[in-house]
């Protein structure tokens, strides 16, 4: 019987590893956390062969802890997240440049200057950032001696992690990238569905080095025999995978059009399924592929916030006032209000839909009677604020609404924040019984391929409601607070000079 698929859920600050029963149910878990990077203020950076040995032990604990046989594995992973490596000894030659970097400001400066914004967002659904991997590519390739020849000479490979993954796991015969990782580079072409040559040649960049793009749900490989720890999934299919938030829209069963979810995450990440037809915003998200199964692909809006639960480990280990992250929701809980205080946490950046590459975090509304708890609650409530700009702009682009934002990510365990997101978007919003919805969009699409699940509707008839919240407080209030948060935001953007 092809009952369990094993997910690698490859994140920013952790590697995990999840066993899922056909119940959709976790059978066991393992994860290795790894340290950040940061070479200078503003560059983020991960050590490629860290991302792959705690992944490796993640997967390793997890099979061991299951006891039973894999049917197939997925994938999902941290996106726009850029490695470069030799084709031959499997070696980095940088460390990756994580999607939170913002070192390629000026590249991407560079190609607004040169007008390139309107063609890139035709052909990309993206606008210029330094968020993607195209300019991260390119700043590798520019400071890495020698590394732009042997690019051409087709001596390197790039790779978003996924990729990395599926390259190690099967032995490095698998070069492939899927669709929904592609349309997150800016030099993939969302409506045919291919790299884009004059994109390619915007950056510099050869195109030998890119992998193949291949759909969501189908084999790209098996796993190579040898493979310390993993030997018992020797054979077994790699045949799923997605970008950690198409992952996630996937797992929380978001397959109609007008569906949406939202994952609390180290970012913040709203998608909203558009159907087969991409839609072009105008109001700062971008357009992505959300996935491509049988060859039928489904275009979704996103919205991205850089800093999220990111925030909350801001307060732990640069502020000091909590010493675990969970020990916010009590903090804040202990006053009924943040006393008007308001937190614009840019601390590298505003994401959709402000897009302020030079924005850096504001605290305000700070009086001598403002306490921690007032601090802790303001920290919550901007997550809440940056999600409700992006689900506003979502509204005005699609043109119908929302009944239900499904939720998720380890910062969505908050009642607090979802009650006061509710409060401000003034739907529900719906938490399931299993939040790990990332790493089980994964696990279903390799289970779809390999037969555990037979169609959208078993893997639908999986995800189960743990605790809806509804609106509670009054409309005005909510609008006010709200008001006050876009004028904190004008505070914050254009902070740092070009």
């Amino acid at each position: 019987m092809k009952e369990y698929v094993l997910s690698l859920d490859q994140g920013t600050t952790s590697s995990r590893a999840i066993v899922f029963n056909k119940a959709g149910e976790i059978v066991s878990v393992g994860q290795y956390p790894y340290d950040q990077i940061y070479p200078q203020s503003g560059w983020v950076e991960h050590d490629p062969e860290v991302i792959w040995e705690t992944e490796r032990m993640a997967a390793e604990e997890a099979v061991k802890k299951a006891g039973v046989p894999i049917s197939a594995i997925g994938i999902t992973n941290q996106r726009e997240t850029t490695i470069i490596w030799d084709k031959k000894t499997g070696k980095p030659i940088y460390n990756a440049i994580v999607w939170q970097c913002r070192r390629t400001a000026a590249i991407c400066d560079m190609l607004s200057a040169k007008g390139f914004g309107e063609i890139i967002t035709e052909k990309t659904g993206l606008m210029i950032d330094a968020y993607f991997s195209g300019t991260k590519i390119k700043w590798i390739l520019d400071h890495v001696p020698g590394s732009y020849e042997r690019a051409k000479n087709g001596e390197l490979l790039f790779g978003t992690v996924e990729t990395w993954l599926i390259w190690k796991l099967t032995g490095g015969k698998a070069h492939v990238t899927d669709y929904s990782n592609a349309s997150r580079t800016m030099l993939f072409n969302i409506h045919t569905l291919d790299w884009d040559e004059e994109l390619c040649e915007m950056l510099d960049i050869p195109m030998c080095m890119l992998p193949k793009p291949v759909g969501n749900s189908e084999l790209y490989g098996v796993v190579a025999e040898g493979i310390p720890g993993l030997e018992s999934l020797a054979g077994v299919p790699v045949c799923g995978s997605a970008g950690d938030q198409q992952a996630a829209l996937f797992g929380q069963g978001c397959f109609e059009i007008g569906s949406a979810k939202n994952t609390y995450g180290t970012g913040c990440f709203t998608l909203m399924n558009v159907g087969e037809k991409p839609v072009r915003s105008h109001s700062g998200l971008v357009t992505t592929v959300a996935w491509s199964i049988g060859g039928k692909t489904t275009y979704a809006l996103e919205g991205s916030v850089f800093n999220g639960g990111s925030t909350i480990q801001w307060l732990r280990d640069g502020l000091g006032i909590i010493n675990s992250a969970p020990e916010v929701n009590p903090l804040a809980e202990s006053v009924p209000d943040s006393g008007g205080v308001i937190l614009v946490p840019a601390f590298t950046g505003l994401g959709a839909p402000h897009w302020d590459m030079y924005a850096r975090g504001a605290l305000l509304g700070i009086t001598r009677g403002t306490t921690k708890a007032h601090i802790a609650r303001a920290a919550l409530e901007g997550i809440a604020y940056q999600v409700t700009d992006m689900i506003n702009a979502m509204r005005s682009d699609a043109d119908c609404d929302i009944a239900v934002l499904h939720v998720d990510g380890g910062a969505s365990v908050s009642n607090l924040m979802m009650q006061i997101q509710s409060d401000l978007l003034r739907i529900p919003v719906e938490r399931p019984k299993v939040v790990e919805t990332t790493a089980f969009g994964a696990a279903a699409l390799a289970g779809l391929y390999a037969g555990v699940w037979e169609s959208l509707d078993e893997i639908a008839a999986a995800h189960e409601s743990e605790r809806t919240f509804y609106p509670e407080r009054p409309a005005a209030d909510a609008e006010k607070d709200y008001n006050q948060w876009k004028r904190a935001v004008g505070r914050a953007c254009g902070w740092i000079e070009k």
